[in-house]
């Protein structure tokens, strides 16, 4: 068989050499690069992934730590040491080799040599494990077996580094100085091949900025709007300036998630299709400094951890993950564990930082005949400055007030608790509301007794009200509480049968927008809370999104195309829920408002313009008609332009008439046939009758 496929192939090449019998006379085409070509795509562009993959030479050496700082035991006594080592390291990984170095008389020197399956676990011994204290006598150092050489290798003549050049990247706060105090926006459109930047003048949105491509996937703002982020496949770019011109960029292939820190100093990216595995470094997670563009920290990511995987103190001093069983604080700019070690925790369910605090509110589920318990953690000195134990508890879910004054605990409570093999089931569930007061004394904790669904929950961001809407549509009700000094939530006031299923309250407070939104067709109420006044009602079908501006006077609506593939577009309404715009884009995806940085006035200044802003109203609404009146006489120029531009080229063609119509004359024997009337002899005039009707009358005598 092997013998005709051998025949069969030279019968085939014999006939293909028959059919071409120039080929042998053909040249080879040439390859070669011209003479004085240069590549100017580096082996990093083409082959990245395979030149991280090659062999190093500290390959086998870099899993290898050092332990100073052992016991020196006998003989009889270092089969007990090894164990107690061997548990205190296998927590970090899998042990392949271990060494114990022994002087002449058998006892151990006080250091021992440990070998793990990959560097990243010998990375992590040295993170947990550098000055872990043994005893009251032996505390531990840590080192890589690859620091050796590195230590050794030192120049014995310093060698200044090489100053970089300075970039200049603008003012990145120019936003900040309009005079209006307009807001900037982002929208996405044309299934993302196409961002653009608004300023939200009146009557029209200025266009600041606009291109294709601009992102693969959206866009987003930096916490207080210096920059702005764009997704490729490649990484992370951030924009900013007046021309948003590329500030920094970030390689990390197939991120599909960032978190910037709320001072943004740092930015967390994620790629859930990176090989957690990877031998050399983490590649799921990445921590960068903004300002330099540099890698600060890598972490392996858990496939069923929520997002976002770290949550950050409001200074960026610190940020925290939760484990099994545990809570893991680590500071900046060290990037390490806060104390070296983590916060053992058992059954920690989840965990929020107070947004102006450096404390950590964490809830622990119910075990056996142990209740469940909130408690707030105060860092870093791991202080617990309130424990609050609740019973027969389901779930939680925490809502800090951005003032930090205040945290609400929703406690899902229920009657009845029935077991499977592998399910719980819960009946007769009801719910709590408990309010600690954080600026108070011992930190009292109030309880608010819900019996129906809770639907959704929100703080008014400045202020001390918060509202409820429960039940269970379409008989969902809305319920706005007050909380006092030394008193118990007080219901303020309460809307039966209301169709909405989301609450947004407006930056400063005040007003809040009931919005029903996807299954509920996109009904809006605007409400005062000041005095419960139903300003206005509206409606945006389909509505998928409702975003205020940073400063409370306008609300965009969007029905977008990730949601709905049709009806896509955007309005804007004025806080009193006046429609002032409706932009109808293609494909339009998303909106997002440029966000401010907190004002720099205190507290008490801004409560006196807020009580005198009836004396600078008057002068605004001047300036407002006076816009308008501009606005006015702007598209009455336009016109007017327009209008001229017409009649210059109705001019221009009416004179090419003109010079062509002797041409025409001779070319219709010598008949003018541009006008039908008026023009005596030219045309002859034809009657014709027909008939059409004949009718026969008799008349009476």
């Amino acid at each position: 068989m092997a013998r005709r496929k051998e025949n069969d192939r030279a019968q085939q090449n014999n006939d293909d050499s028959d059919s071409n019998p120039n080929d042998e006379l053909e040249d080879e085409p040439n390859f070669d690069d011209p003479e004085g070509y240069e590549d100017d795509i580096s082996e990093e562009d083409l082959i990245g992934d395979l030149i991280r993959q090659r062999p190093k030479e500290t390959d086998g050496v870099e899993s290898i730590v050092v332990i100073d700082g052992v016991p020196q035991v006998g003989t009889e006594r270092i089969e007990k040491l090894q164990n107690v080592l061997r548990k205190l390291f296998q927590k970090f990984g899998k042990i392949t080799n271990e060494y114990y170095p022994l002087n002449a008389d058998g006892s151990t020197k006080g250091h021992v040599f440990i070998e793990y399956s990959n560097a990243n676990e010998a990375l992590e011994v040295l993170k947990g494990t550098n000055g872990y204290k043994f005893d009251k006598n032996h505390t531990f150092t840590v080192n890589l077996l690859t620091d050796f050489e590195k230590y050794n290798d030192i120049l014995d003549k310093w060698e200044n580094p090489i100053p970089q050049p300075f970039k200049e990247q603008g003012c990145l706060q120019y936003y900040l100085l309009d005079q209006d105090a307009c807001d900037q926006f982002s929208v996405v459109y044309e299934q993302g091949d196409k961002v653009a930047v608004y300023l939200n003048t009146q009557p029209e949105p200025s266009l600041l900025e606009e291109r294709p491509r601009w992102t693969e996937t959206l866009v987003r703002w930096s916490p207080l709007g210096t920059y702005l982020a764009t997704f490729h496949a490649k990484g992370i770019a951030l924009w900013g300036g007046e021309k948003f011109q590329q500030i920094v960029r970030f390689s990390h292939p197939g991120v599909q998630f960032i978190d910037f820190s709320p001072c943004e100093k740092y930015l967390v990216s994620f790629s859930p299709l990176a090989d957690s595995r990877a031998t050399d470094e983490p590649q799921a997670i990445i921590i960068w400094d903004v300002l330099s563009g540099l890698k600060r920290r890598a972490f392996n990511a858990d496939k069923s951890q929520a997002l976002p995987i770290f949550k950050w103190s409001h200074d960026d001093k610190y940020f925290a993950r939760m484990g099994i069983d545990m809570l893991s604080v680590y500071e900046t700019p060290s990037f390490g564990l806060l104390d070296k070690k983590s916060i053992k925790v058992q059954g920690i369910r989840d965990f929020a930082w107070s947004p102006t605090d450096n404390t950590i509110a964490y809830w622990v589920g119910e075990e056996k005949d142990t209740p469940a318990r909130v408690t707030l953690l105060e860092l870093p000195s791991r202080n617990e400055v309130r424990v609050k134990n609740l019973f027969s508890v389901a779930d939680c879910k925490m809502y800090w007030q951005k003032s930090g004054d205040y945290l609400c605990v929703k406690v899902d409570r229920y009657a009845k608790l029935r077991k499977d093999k592998s399910d719980i089931k819960y009946s007769g569930i009801y719910y709590n509301l408990e309010v600690f007061h954080m600026r108070e004394k011992q930190i009292p904790v109030d309880s608010v007794e819900i019996k129906e669904t809770i639907q959704a929950f929100a703080w008014e961001p400045v202020g001390t009200k918060f509202a409820v809407i429960h039940g269970e549509p379409p008989s969902t009700s809305v319920s706005f509480f007050e909380v006092k000094t030394g008193q118990t939530p007080t219901m303020v006031k309460k809307y039966e049968r209301k169709p909405c299923n989301q609450l947004y309250w407006a930056p400063s407070g005040q007003f809040i927008v009931l919005a029903g939104l996807r299954a509920m067709s996109g009904t809006l109420e605007f409400v005062d809370t000041h005095d419960f006044t139903v300003m206005n009602t509206g409606e945006h079908f389909m509505a998928t999104d409702v975003e205020w501006d940073p400063t409370g006077r306008y609300v965009a609506t969007a029905v977008s195309w990730w949601g709905h593939k049709v009806d896509n577009a955007y309005w804007l309404w004025s806080f009193q829920g006046r429609i002032l715009k409706r932009v109808a884009l293609d494909k339009f995806c998303q909106l997002q408002w440029r966000p401010r940085p907190p004002s720099l006035l205190p507290a008490q200044q801004i409560k006196d313009i807020k009580k005198s802003l009836k004396k600078f109203s008057a002068q605004f609404e001047v300036k407002d008609r006076l816009k308008m009146t501009k606005a006015s006489k702007e598209l009455v120029e336009k016109r007017r332009k327009l209008m001229q531009e017409y009649e210059d080229l109705r001019k221009q063609k009416q004179e090419e008439y003109d010079a062509q119509r002797r041409r025409r004359i001779e070319l219709r024997n010598n008949v003018d046939t541009d006008e039908t009337e008026g023009r005596g002899g030219e045309l002859e005039e034809e009657t014709v009758e027909f008939f059409i009707k004949e009718e026969t009358t008799f008349i009476d005598e």
